[in-house]
């Protein structure tokens, strides 16, 4: 394969004037007549939303065809557990993103849409109720005939579904997907939503392998990289190099349009804190350059909450290490961004405010796109340039704060060693529902080598 195809985007946008759309074609088992038929592959993306993959078969033997969809998005590193409280027809008309693999539930009725029951979908939180209650009434004529008992018991639970859709009572939607590909609008945004929460969980054994992870393969990536580290290691003690004075190259896919790129990844020291470990990676594919910096020593006893009030523009000009664990707010906005949302990165505070403001104006569609309503776009031009008055300093004393409970995150003190005036850190115990967020509840600690 050449150099040029390799450097490819692998998931292409569909263009009708396309003259090479890169079709794969694989000779296929037809199920209808037992002879070879061909399945036609196409993976490209649909602009805003996600990648995907074209199926087309055909047998040209029998005459049977088939077309299929399905997602291309990669599993995310953990699941996603969103709740909605509903009260008022407007909660209804939120606009929702629900993959594959996620499992719905209205508590309050006992109602559950299970995983893979149904294709992935764009819609809204009526759009589920309707589609449910549309799904339920199709076969209620056969079911009358043939089992009258059933079918009445089904009636009754329709009459409960459309009574829930006028939201006379308060309830709660549930959306749990391991894959972590699920979404729900914010109506507040890009404040937060205090009827809306997101949390992100470590998968268990059988979420693994409904993603189609499994086990084996991960024990035999935790073998192969042990025991590459621990040659690594007897090449340091070895040589007596330390990776500080190195940069290390590996390859990766792109993260944009998962074409083969290169990551490169260096060990260097913060001052006053730890060392960290910071990846860039750059695609001649797309272009897409992203970096990443992740702590060099795992979880620390406690978490770690840092306040710093701006009065200056050069408070702007600090060095800031957000982990990926680390939430960022700005109460004078009430404004705040979860964990996992920026990444871990390694710049200044004026940094990090311009790439929050930049993955707010353009990640995402539902709130800045096509589909964004009037409103919500004259909220976002609003708060836009609250911000941009804070980047620029012409709005001082604002609070950002910095709140990291495995406790990875640093802010310069441009005063260090005393104390900074204006910068208030608190070391806290972390509580249950942050361990759980952290994967420390359930990690096994003695015996962990020994077989269960």
């Amino acid at each position: 394969m050449s150099t040029e195809a390799t450097n490819k985007p692998v998931f292409r946008d569909l263009q009708a004037d396309d003259a090479d759309p890169e079709i794969t074609e694989i000779s296929s088992l037809c199920f209808n007549c037992g002879e070879d038929g061909m399945t036609r592959l196409l993976l490209t993306k649909i602009p805003f939303y996600k990648e995907i993959i074209l199926m087309s078969f055909e047998c040209g033997h029998c005459g049977l065809k088939n077309n299929e969809v399905q997602s291309g998005d990669k599993i995310q590193e953990k699941g996603g557990l969103i709740q909605v409280s509903i009260t008022s027809t407007k909660d209804l008309n939120r606009q929702v993103i629900k993959s594959d693999y996620a499992t719905v539930k209205i508590p309050e009725i006992e109602f559950e849409i299970p995983p893979q029951s149904k294709r992935g979908e764009i819609t809204t939180i009526e759009g589920i109720l309707s589609k449910c209650i549309a799904g339920l009434e199709q076969d209620q004529p056969a079911r009358r005939a043939l089992d009258p008992d059933s079918a009445e018991k089904i009636d009754a639970f329709i009459q409960v579904l459309k009574d829930t859709k006028t939201c006379e009572k308060p309830f709660t939607i549930v959306i749990d997907d391991p894959s972590g590909n699920s979404y729900v609008e914010n109506l507040n945004a890009p404040l937060v939503d205090p009827a809306l929460t997101t949390t992100h969980y470590e998968r268990n054994k059988e979420q693994n392998h409904l993603v189609g992870i499994y086990e084996e393969e991960l024990k035999e990536i935790k073998e192969e990289e042990e025991e590459e580290q621990e040659e690594t290691q007897a090449e340091d003690d070895a040589s007596h190099d330390t990776l500080a004075d190195e940069v290390l190259h590996f390859g990766t896919n792109c993260p944009s349009c998962n074409a083969p790129c290169e990551t490169n990844m260096k060990l260097t020291s913060i001052p006053y804190f730890k060392e960290v470990i910071i990846m860039a990676t750059n695609c001649d594919a797309c272009g897409h350059r992203t970096n990443e910096v992740k702590s060099g020593s795992g979880i620390n006893e406690k978490g770690v909450k840092i306040t710093l009030r701006i009065t200056d523009l050069i408070d702007l000009s600090r060095d800031v290490l957000k982990s990926e664990t680390c939430s960022l707010s700005i109460p004078e906005l009430d404004f705040e961004v979860g964990a996992g949302t920026l990444g871990g990165k390694f710049t200044t505070l004026e940094g990090l405010l311009v790439a929050m403001k930049d993955q707010l104006s353009g990640q995402n569609p539902l709130m800045c796109g096509d589909s964004a309503t009037s409103t919500l776009k004259e909220q976002m031009k609003d708060f836009n340039q609250k911000l941009d008055d804070i980047i620029s300093g012409k709005s001082l004393g604002s609070r950002i704060i910095l709140d990291d409970p495995a406790g990875n995150s640093y802010l310069q003190n441009v005063y260090a060693p005393e104390d900074d005036p204006e910068m208030q850190i608190i070391y806290y115990e972390r509580t249950f529902e942050d361990n759980e967020e952290l994967g420390l509840n359930d990690m096994k600690l003695e015996n962990y080598s020994e077989n269960e």
